[in-house]
């Protein structure tokens, strides 16, 4: 399928976000404290908790994205087993923009 000028464009300046977002991976950001309701916690630690062992299956662009959204899910449980204190239903915890990110972002395809 042919892209149109539109298309082109919007390729060419998410490849820009792209460098964008090389360059702010490498400064140093502040974390975040964030407010997870503690179901959400917890199911962020779990996935902290498995065991993934062996090789990767193959796997589509669509899946690799979920492999690191998955990954990112991960990394909040790790800092949420770490760092995080509860406040009544929710837990305290602070995050990097990084993981906050993907998060935002996964929030999109919801």
């Amino acid at each position: 399928m042919d892209e149109t000028e539109d298309q082109r464009r919007y390729r060419d300046e998410a490849r820009i976000l792209g460098e964008v977002g090389a360059v702010l991976a490498k400064a140093h950001l502040p974390d975040i404290t964030v407010r997870l309701p503690s179901a959400l916690a917890r199911a962020a630690v779990k996935a902290w908790e498995r065991d993934d062992e062996g090789d990767l299956d193959p796997e589509s662009f669509e899946q690799r994205a979920l492999r690191h959204r998955a990954g990112a899910l991960a990394l909040i449980g790790l800092a949420v087993q770490e760092r995080g204190h509860v406040e009544g239903d929710e837990v305290v915890v602070d995050l990097g923009p990084d993981v906050i990110g993907s998060a935002l972002e996964a929030a999109d395809d919801l």
